[in-house]
């Protein structure tokens, strides 16, 4: 399974979320690939506490370098061999793998996209849907070449019988409410931009759903003058009214995480260690772990509903 994780905006907790349901589908015993595609910002090596790459490869072995034909393999990490966190390392399941395959450092984002890339990337997803179980692909925000890439890379015979699925990060509010919405269906969006490259619109629309990121809960008012808890459950409600509008409601969605303090400070995985130490709440954890479940639920993914 190809899993590609975008966002239209930057800050919404893609990566940081993405980059956790990797790490608890490995903690399940699935063999768990994560691509770093956010050329411009390539810090998924930082989430994982491998420090010597935080912001990619320096050898020029990372995903950019290899998209330009500069070199033959990508460089690929074990996460929990690698990490500098003694409890990432040791938090395994016996036949669970977690591998990065690292951006570079300096890399950038890409401004053209040629037939020799795409087949380079095909080549690349390929090769991970036969090693691997579940592969993140974590893109660059906005309608970005990485986009297009993946869009026209899973259109190659190489991947005619691959499962793709879309996963799309807002926070909840209403400026990222609106451009998630613009980024699925709008100009230059992804069903535009997939049908362009020769997706079925409809069938690509329902390998699409929603995830919403940051998102308070309302009936934890500790703190809050009464006035402010009217404004939030207001506002909260307004948000579902929007979300519904566009096709982002309950049925268009795979999950919600809601706010997190350790993440408003340090991106990372969080572990049941932390969790334990009081210093990350539990709730964020189960909002992961059910991510990942539906995710893998085939049957979450074969609703069909008729969505803007």
């Amino acid at each position: 399974m190809l899993v590609f994780s975008a966002s239209d905006k930057g800050g919404t907790g893609r990566s940081v979320t993405s980059c956790n349901m990797a790490y608890w589908l490995s903690m399940k015993g699935y063999k768990v690939a994560y691509l770093d595609f956010d050329f411009g910002s390539p810090t998924a090596g930082g989430t994982f506490e491998i420090s010597r790459i935080d912001n990619g490869v320096r050898d020029g072995t990372g995903l950019h370098a290899y998209l330009l034909d500069e070199n033959g393999t990508p460089a690929r990490l074990s996460v929990r061999s690698e990490t500098d966190r003694m409890e990432l390392s040791r938090s395994r399941h016996p036949s669970g793998r977690l591998v990065l395959f690292p951006g570079d450092v300096g890399g950038s984002e890409f401004t053209t996209l040629d037939e020799r890339m795409i087949d380079r990337c095909a080549a690349l997803f390929a090769t991970c849907e036969q090693e691997f179980n579940v592969t993140f692909v974590d893109l660059s925000a906005g309608r970005s070449i990485a986009l297009a890439l993946a869009l026209s890379a899973t259109r190659h015979p190489q991947l005619a019988r691959a499962v793709c699925r879309w996963l799309i990060f807002h926070r909840w509010t209403r400026q990222h409410i609106a451009a998630a919405r613009g980024l699925v269906h709008d100009e230059h969006g992804v069903l535009a931009v997939g049908e362009a490259w020769g997706h079925d619109r409809a069938e690509l629309l329902n390998s699409l759903r929603f995830v919403r990121t940051a998102v308070p809960e309302l009936n934890l008012t500790a703190g809050l003058r009464p006035a402010q808890a009217a404004w939030l459950q207001e506002q909260h409600n307004t948000l579902t009214r929007a979300a519904n509008r566009h096709g982002m409601g309950e049925s268009g969605i795979l999950g919600k995480v809601p706010v997190e303090p350790m993440l408003q400070c340090r991106e990372q995985v969080i572990l049941d260690v932390d969790v334990a130490a009081h210093v990350a709440n539990a709730a964020t954890v189960d909002a992961f772990r059910l991510l990942t479940e539906k995710l893998m639920n085939d049957a979450v993914w074969e609703q069909v509903e008729v969505r803007r």
